[in-house]
């Protein structure tokens, strides 16, 4: 068979959350683009990984990008809609993200995706990467992104990288450990998941599920103590009567002797097949706790067994050595603020001034997995909108480049960021920026014959603000809504104007009268129920809701919840034990209705 050699723009290792979303990216913008995947479905964390009920990036106002435009494509083909599970705003039938990331891979012509092979050996000319060659071809490419779910090119490519955890001497870190001891030594990096997916069979007995060869009862005992059984399995319903496994407590995390992960193809593999058994055991005791009328999901994921996802879900890779780092500091929120810095690396500058780096966002609750160990972090969780959420942070685009290397960018979890931000940064909505950003930045390299470290920064923001089919949010403001008329101007306004970014977060110049009557929030309130009852404020962001009508809810109390900001800021006002006539919609497992409008 002869080894077939290709030429392309940009090629992208990899095709997971973000690897999908740069390569997807860089085509849009005219490159001539490749994707090598090791799976046959792109997404990665978002599709075969399994975790179809993401985190993060949930409010309205983060919904931007092309993590916003697969929100609107779900909304569309998931049957049921997507307010199933009480652990995200957003659960799905896997099998239909696949689809859409399929569907938007398909129509660009300039993207070719091979699937099921993965990276043996990395090419360079003095510090320039220049291919990869894999078992059946190799890829010469001008700019090439490593999006392996461990950073696999890194390591290929021997780019400096981190793994494991950093002291607080490196850093100042406040959540980082002084030394060295038995929690870093065990777990270096955080623990995987497998997710597997079961089924209600109702009032059919599902077929019995095998305990694997290192089966352990006693590790799931006391799984669900305090929450009870349903809420359990609630966590992560999906429509259909199907439920994503892939639970923290006495659950199916797996971390042990997770440093194997990089030692070997032999090592790697062991590691992975007790991952797997690790969650079938604890499917089996699921079983065997609750009773046969739950089993194995069929037919969902393409390969047997089909209710496993088709790899891990990895919290943690390699982590790059790059230009900037992002720390937990940098992630934090200000004082007395709600959000954290705009990115600004004075370290990092081009004529003297210092670069305005944003090129993504995030606003996960800082959240580390180490089975069985309870590790405390610096908070960075606020209320708002009626419920918990995370103070909004940016990615530098310097963390995606090496700091010796060029022709290479990374947008997977492998950016350059610490052990302890990455328990931040690794959510798959922010990876799906970071990877959009990527090939923005890829495709822009290539069009300006430029190197990524010499990409006029501003020039790939304005890009990311002004793309015409999915324009992403750079700046985060809770109050500035995407299809606000200044949404670009203010974004503009706070990267030319850092030291006005409001710590409160919201645009002191935008008040709720001002937000727009778009057909996105028609369409909103018109796949939403109308509900009549009493308003009753619990807390300033607590509030609970009797219904009087219709008929069929009346006298049931539920938790008032809303994504939107003209929402929030009303329900902040809103009189307490007072009539109120409003839209939304039911999450009977989060025990939550969720506004999109009130009258």
């Amino acid at each position: 068979m002869v080894h077939q050699i290709y030429t392309a723009d940009v090629l992208v290792v990899g095709g997971g959350t973000g690897g999908t979303a740069a390569a997807i990216q860089a085509a849009r913008r005219g490159a001539k683009t490749i994707l090598v995947s090791e799976f046959p479905w792109l997404g990665g964390m978002l599709t075969s990984a399994g975790v179809s009920a993401p985190d993060g990036n949930e409010l309205e106002v983060f919904q931007t990008g092309l993590w916003g435009a697969f929100l609107q494509e779900l909304r569309q083909r998931q049957p049921g809609g997507l307010d199933n599970s009480w652990v995200s705003f957003f659960s799905y039938d896997p099998r239909i993200g696949a689809e859409i990331f399929a569907d938007w891979v398909q129509e660009l012509p300039n993207l070719h995706w091979i699937s099921r092979q993965v990276p043996l050996e990395v090419f360079r000319q003095n510090d320039s990467i220049t291919g990869v060659r894999f078992a059946d071809f190799t890829v010469t490419a001008k700019i090439i992104l490593d999006a392996t779910e461990l950073g696999d090119l890194l390591a290929l490519a021997e780019i400096p990288y981190r793994w494991g955890w950093e002291l607080q001497s490196e850093w100042g870190e406040p959540s980082a450990p002084v030394i060295f001891n038995s929690l870093t030594k065990r777990y270096p990096v955080q623990a995987p998941t497998w997710v597997v997916i079961m089924q209600d069979f109702g009032e059919a007995v599902a077929p019995e599920i095998p305990a694997a060869p290192n089966n352990n009862p006693s590790q799931f005992k006391g799984a669900w103590d305090g929450y009870g059984a349903e809420t359990f399995l609630n966590y992560g319903r999906l429509p259909g009567g199907l439920f994503m496994i892939n639970w923290p407590i006495c659950g199916n995390d797996y971390g042990e002797g997770v440093g194997r992960l990089i030692e070997s193809d032999v090592s790697r593999d062991e590691f992975i097949q007790e991952s797997r058994w690790h969650s079938q055991n604890f499917a089996h005791f699921i079983q065997n706790q609750l009773g046969r009328r739950y089993g194995l999901a069929k037919k969902l994921f393409p390969h047997t067994p089909t209710a496993f996802a088709l790899h891990p879900y990895y919290r943690e890779s390699r982590r790059l050595v790059g230009l900037t780092t992002v720390r937990e500091q940098d992630i934090l929120p200000t004082a007395g603020g709600r959000v954290a810095s705009i990115f600004n690396d004075a370290s990092f500058c081009v004529g003297g001034v210092s670069r305005r780096e944003a090129i993504a966002v995030g606003n996960y609750a800082n959240d580390h997995h180490y089975p069985g160990v309870q590790f405390p972090l610096q908070p960075k969780s606020i209320r708002w909108g009626g419920r918990w959420t995370g103070t909004p942070f940016t990615i530098p685009y310097s963390s995606l480049i090496p700091a010796t290397t060029d022709g290479f960018l990374v947008c997977e979890k492998n950016i350059s960021v610490s052990h302890i931000a990455n328990g931040a940064t690794r959510l798959q909505p922010v990876v799906m920026g970071i990877g959009q950003a990527a090939g923005m930045a890829a495709a822009m390299c290539v069009e300006l014959k430029c190197q990524p470290r010499d990409l006029p920064i501003r020039a790939l923001q304005t890009a990311l603000l002004e793309d015409n089919r999915s324009k992403a949010l750079i700046i985060p403001l809770f109050n500035l809504p995407p299809n606000h008329s200044d949404w670009l101007h203010w974004q503009l306004y706070y990267l030319n104007n850092l030291q006005a970014y409001p710590a409160s977060g919201d645009c002191p110049s935008l008040s709720g009268n001002e937000y727009p009557d778009s057909a996105f929030d028609k369409a909103l309130i018109r796949e939403s129920n109308c509900f009549k009852g009493i308003f009753y404020r619990l807390d300033q962001q607590e509030y609970r809701f009797t219904v009087t009508a219709p008929a069929a809810y009346q006298g049931q109390t539920w938790q008032l919840v809303t994504l939107r900001s003209h929402i929030d800021e009303q329900l902040r006002v809103y009189p307490h034990e007072q009539l109120v006539t409003l839209w939304g919609r039911q999450n009977h497992s989060g025990n939550w209705l969720l506004v999109e409008h009130l009258n």
